[in-house]
């Protein structure tokens, strides 16, 4: 796997073999979404926060890109060992990773960010809570951006505070947009 751009652009890093959850984003669906972002969100001004953080990937684009706020949540406990590892190898220092599950996460959460991304395991049968759990918790600032990656078996176009859709073959982003007056 490799960091696509900004100041680690071009650095590879190696997640463990046996991931048994983790499905990382592929570079050209990675590359896709961050010329999305890069278009619309100013990463030196934006708080992240990377659900089910697999092996990191997202957050380290975002941090390689100016990005210096991140939380990752990561229940898996060899990921995020591995997370914290590569970051402090790429010296991430502004990143908070908590071990924890995403929706116990979310339930509990006080804070607000501008950016969200979420990239759960394709069989987990409750992805459509995602995006309504993190409305009603309102997790996102205003205008803030709401990622979810998914299957075309999941289609968020009725959703409230759905923006787009962008399809990368099997995979899917859907983004949400905080509207809140």
């Amino acid at each position: 796997m490799r960091i696509i751009g900004g100041e680690h652009g071009g650095r590879k890093f190696n997640p463990p073999n046996k991931m048994p959850y983790t499905r990382p984003t592929t570079d050209i669906a990675k590359e896709g979404l961050f010329n999305v972002l890069q278009n619309n969100l100013v990463f030196e001004e934006i708080r992240t926060l990377d659900l089910f953080g697999g092996t990191g990937s997202i957050s380290y684009e975002l941090a390689s890109r100016g990005v210096d706020d991140l939380t990752i949540v990561e229940k898996d406990a060899a990921m995020y060992d591995f997370i914290k590892k590569t970051a402090a190898t790429l010296r991430i220092e502004n990143i908070q990773v908590i071990k924890m599950d995403v929706f116990k996460f979310i339930n509990n959460c006080t804070e607000q960010f501008d950016f969200i991304f979420a990239g759960p395991p394709y069989a987990l049968t409750t992805i459509d809570d995602l995006p309504k759990n993190v409305f009603e918790k309102q997790l996102l600032k205003k205008e803030g951006w709401f990622v979810l990656e998914h299957t075309p078996r999941n289609s968020y176009k009725s959703f409230p505070f759905y923006k787009a859709e962008r399809n990368y073959g099997t995979t899917i982003f859907t983004t949400f947009v905080e509207s809140r007056d």
